[in-house]
């Protein structure tokens, strides 16, 4: 566009263009019914409908405003158009059309299409408002309606068990559920975006992909199909199809307070936090979610990825007064101020309302009971325990098993036993891995695959090459880690049964009479404790043995001598 020139001296000044586009006249169609100004509204609207035809969600704008100016036919006449022309799967578009109906007193009209819409719209958006609907046409019909099947009701208890799994954090039950409920209804596409989210959070990206495949081909325009749809090409680094879809997303601006809040974290997620933030101001606006401290946290964090710092921590500090418990606040509202007084590193802010892995870690190593049973059943964490054991470093999955022994139900059991399935994984991990499934519980042999080789394996026997296993030395690890009790953790108990295997093989087939079981138990509980860094004396440990000092020494010294604990503490054990 060319510079015009002021009038006073003419001093060149930049005119910045508008935006013409759907979005741009949607926006102004919100602003003019806002002020109750109609006839403007149904302006604008027509304006995005001339700018996006082929997008149902314009032609249904105007026909809602021309319902609310009373013109009922020339609303059914465009939501008539949807159905034949635009998009035929719009089936809300029939409720609509009951309404208008009813409002001119074309009462059996109305039945059809409401007959219709409980008999093929699958989401049950309006059902509670078709029920009402249903009882004013008995009324003024002086009759039932003849209604066979409400297609909505199909699964609905099913899906909100799922629903619920979901929200516990226990995707592989959610998956199970779902996958029955799509088994007897195909077209149950919450059901199908949920099924997604549950493979997502478990890792199986293939899986999930392949379920909104599914949810798209059945419905191109379907909001939460298509913000999974972003967050999965995100993952898999496809860029120019990312870019694509986020500036269609971009576009969209959803009525409904679910819908907005979805597009609002698909967008933090995928890096657009300017639009992230718009819609979370919206959302905070609406009085129905003022008390919920996750949606303040997510505006905190639009907010500090766009540079509004002083909002965001106005934003945690109303999070802290909702959440006083939580730990999730005060760790981000430190580090802004540490951020702010030393000019550090910016923070790597997640739009989930949790502590960064990492610290979830710190916190929970500083506890002696493990993972607080309130974090236990945090869908979010769970999620991520699970995505970290399938995509995590070495390190991080060593932590996630241990902490798995802390979280011990039936979806960790099945986690650690596909994990130890995978081919690629570390001798060592799968080895954690069967100790805490034997702390679980866990009796009968699980498989376990090497390479291309499964063996199957008895959690209840300690692994070793040894060609027997001595019930005197078996006695000694029982022994110590009675010992040991709730002091150690899991990683840590484990760590002293391998220190004895390793022990004992090295002097196989010379290995030491076991004559004080009582005194060996002592000498490794204290050699694992050194191991670990953790404070420990041979006076503590021979009086929790009922031994004496030189006893525990003698055979600490003996152990030490065989197998080089400072090497196995830089070679063997890492340090966690």
């Amino acid at each position: 566009m060319k510079e015009k020139k002021q009038q006073n001296g003419g001093v060149p000044r930049k005119v910045v263009p508008i935006r013409m586009d759907a979005g741009f006249f949607f926006e102004r169609a919100v602003s003019s019914l806002d002020r109750y100004h109609y006839d403007k509204a149904l302006k604008y609207f027509r304006k995005a409908v001339e700018y996006e035809p082929e997008n149902p969600v314009n032609h249904c704008n105007m026909a809602g405003i021309l319902s609310e100016m009373g013109d009922y036919e020339g609303s059914n006449a465009v939501l008539t158009s949807i159905l034949e022309h635009v998009d035929p799967s719009m089936t809300e578009c029939y409720f609509y059309l009951a309404n208008n109906y009813a409002n001119m007193e074309q009462f059996e009209a109305a039945e059809q299409a409401l007959i219709t819409y409980l008999e093929q719209d699958v989401s049950g958006q309006f059902l509670a408002e078709a029920e009402e609907m249903m009882d004013l046409l008995h009324y003024e019909l002086e009759r039932p309606m003849k209604l066979s099947s409400i297609k909505a009701r199909e699964g609905m208890i099913e899906h909100e068990s799922a629903r619920a799994l979901l929200e516990e954090g226990k995707f592989a039950q959610a998956a199970k559920l779902l996958e029955e409920i799509l088994d007897k209804n195909p077209d149950f596409l919450a059901a199908r975006n949920n099924l997604a989210l549950a493979y997502y959070y478990l890792g199986l990206f293939r899986k999930a992909q392949g379920a909104i495949d599914d949810v798209l081909e059945r419905e191109p325009g379907n909001l939460h199909g298509l913000c999974n749809l972003a967050i999965f090409y995100q993952h898999q680094g496809d860029e120019k199809m990312l870019g694509e879809l986020t500036l269609q997303l971009r576009n969209i601006v959803p009525f409904h307070q679910e819908h907005v809040f979805k597009l609002a974290t698909t967008m933090g997620i995928l890096g657009e936090h300017e639009a992230a933030y718009g819609h979370f101001k919206r959302l905070i606006k609406d009085d129905e979610v003022n008390f919920d401290p996750c949606l303040f946290h997510y505006a905190a964090v639009a907010s500090y990825n766009t540079g509004r710092y002083a909002e965001a921590k106005k934003y945690w500090q109303h999070v802290q007064k909702l959440d006083p418990a939580a730990e999730i606040p005060k760790f981000y509202l430190s580090r802004l101020e540490e951020e702010q007084l030393t000019g550090g590193e910016r923070l790597q802010v997640s739009y989930h309302y949790h502590l960064p892995f990492e610290e979830q870690f710190k916190l929970w190593e500083k506890q002696d009971s493990g993972v607080p049973d309130g974090m236990k059943k945090d869908p979010l964490i769970r999620s991520s325990f699970f995505w970290a054991l399938r995509h995590g470093d070495a390190r991080t999955k060593l932590q996630v098993i241990q902490a798995f022994g802390s979280i011990g139900d039936v979806e960790v059991i099945e986690a650690l036993r596909a994990f130890l399935m995978e081919p690629e994984e570390e001798k060592y991990l799968k080895s954690v891995a069967l100790y805490v499934l034997r702390s679980l519980g866990v009796k009968d042999s699980v498989p376990v695959r090497d390479q291309e080789e499964v063996r199957m394996v008895d959690p209840k026997i300690i692994s070793s090459d040894l060609p027997v296993w001595e019930d005197e030395w078996q006695a000694v690890v029982d022994t110590a880690l009675q010992g040991m009790d709730s002091r150690y953790n899991l990683l840590q108990q484990y760590d002293l049964e391998i220190l004895w295997v390793d022990f004992l093989s090295r002097q196989y087939p010379k290995t030491p009479a076991i004559t004080t079981v009582a005194g060996w138990a002592a000498a490794l509980e204290y050699l694992t404790a050194k191991m670990h860094r953790r404070t420990i004396t041979y006076e503590e440990v021979a009086q929790r043995y009922g031994v004496s000092a030189s006893t525990a020494s003698k055979y600490a010294r003996r152990v030490d001598e065989v197998c080089g604990i400072k090497e196995k503490m830089e070679r063997i054990f890492p340090s966690v």
